[in-house]
């Protein structure tokens, strides 16, 4: 056949991008969907749906000669998925699965009725009376961490709550509250699910996250954790995934705290930041893993063929409008340095608008030269605030 599949993909961000990357290689045919001509991947399509990822009309024109339909982000209308799912339309994920992970509440109950080790956790709604949602708050115990149900995406519609001062600035609407990790290290694990159940998983990533923004901005792989510890993490992960279901790439985050207790925080269902360390350092990369599970292919292998630090280029503070990459030609002439750009028409504050994966023999050596990459390259736009 020719091509092999027709793949829509809801959304036109740098993970549908490095997706038709893999896609080119399978011999797929991609048609994508985003409300912005200037997406990361619209140009890169070979078909492109211009409209809001909310309207069902825009969805369904997407799926006009597509033999699968999936996304890169899970902010989208689910019920014209459900809709078409029901008119014979292969949708991978499953909306049932979105909608369990749209609603963090939701996904949390889900993952502790599988008894997954998840953080203690409450619902609050501070849409109506706020002092009541304060006074619930309160009671549940600071410090905790406030989250959005719904909408919330790197670092946005999440506040942590470590004085009673602090409820006085709650998130508007409906949401949850969390107790508050004491963190010893954050991990993720990238996990494909086929048409059959069978699984296949990546090694186990250490992260580290931008200080006041919630943002990846430093990964390890693979995570410098105990045998012990990562036997826990990776059993949990899994046991997270089958209690979700559905079929394609899920991103596991966990935490390690002080008391050395493992705990998945959320997951993602789409190919995810923590497992963009997979394009050069894994004989398959999470973006052809996740096309070959949704289109019914067999699972690719996911061994580590070398050790990797990823960083993400992220917008500097204050910094807007058209980029500009310093520092590029300084770090392009280190060894083993991969550089990822996603052709984002606006750099903004802490925005992801590329990513550099240092590849080394062992992860000593990443490290010292990825230390060199964080401390010379910078992400300005054309204005700076001030």
């Amino acid at each position: 056949m020719s091509p092999l599949l027709r793949v829509g993909i809801i959304g036109g961000g740098q993970l549908g991008r490095m997706m038709i990357y893999r896609a080119r290689k399978l011999g797929m045919q991609i048609s994508v969907l985003d409300e912005s001509s200037l997406a990361p991947a619209a140009a890169l399509a070979d078909r492109f749906v211009q409209g809001s990822l909310y309207d069902p009309a825009a969805i369904r024109r997407l799926a006009e000669g597509c033999d699968v339909i999936t996304y890169e982000i899970e902010h989208l209308h689910v019920d014209a998925l459900s809709a078409l799912e029901s008119e014979g339309m292969t949708v991978r994920p499953s909306p049932a699965v979105l909608k369990t992970i749209q609603d963090k509440w939701v996904q949390k109950r889900v993952l502790c009725d599988a008894g997954v080790s998840v953080p203690r956790f409450a619902v609050v709604d501070t849409s109506a009376d706020a002092p009541a949602a304060a006074e619930q708050i309160r009671a549940f115990g600071l410090p905790c961490v406030q989250k959005a149900r719904t909408g919330g995406y790197d670092g946005r519609g999440v506040l942590v709550i470590e004085s009673q001062q602090q409820l006085s600035r709650l998130i508007a609407g409906e949401s949850m509250v969390e107790e508050l990790i004491p963190v010893r290290s954050e991990v993720a694990v990238i996990i494909a699910r086929a048409t059959d159940g069978a699984l296949a998983t990546y090694p186990l990533v250490g992260m580290r996250f931008r200080p006041g923004a919630n943002v990846l901005e430093w990964l390890e792989a693979p995570a410098d954790v105990d045998l012990d510890v990562a036997h826990r993490l990776r059993a949990e992960a899994v046991k997270a995934v089958e209690a979700i279901g559905g079929v394609g790439i899920f991103a596991v985050e966990l935490f390690v705290d002080e008391k050395g207790r493992v705990l998945v925080n959320e997951i993602a269902p789409r190919p995810h930041n923590s497992g963009h360390f997979s394009i050069e350092a894994c004989v398959t990369d999470q973006f052809e893993q996740h096309l070959r599970a949704i289109c019914g292919l067999p699972l690719g292998d996911t061994t580590l063929l070398s050790d990797a630090v990823m960083i993400n280029l992220l917008g500097e503070p204050g910094s807007h409008g058209r980029p500009v990459i310093e520092g590029l030609d300084e770090i392009l002439s280190l060894p083993g340095v991969q550089f990822h750009w996603y052709g984002k028409a606006e750099t903004l504050p802490n925005r992801k608008m590329g990513h550099v994966t240092v590849l080394a023999a062992d992860l000593g050596r990443a490290r010292a030269i990825a230390r060199k990459v964080e401390d010379t390259v910078r992400i300005r736009g054309e204005h700076v605030d001030g």
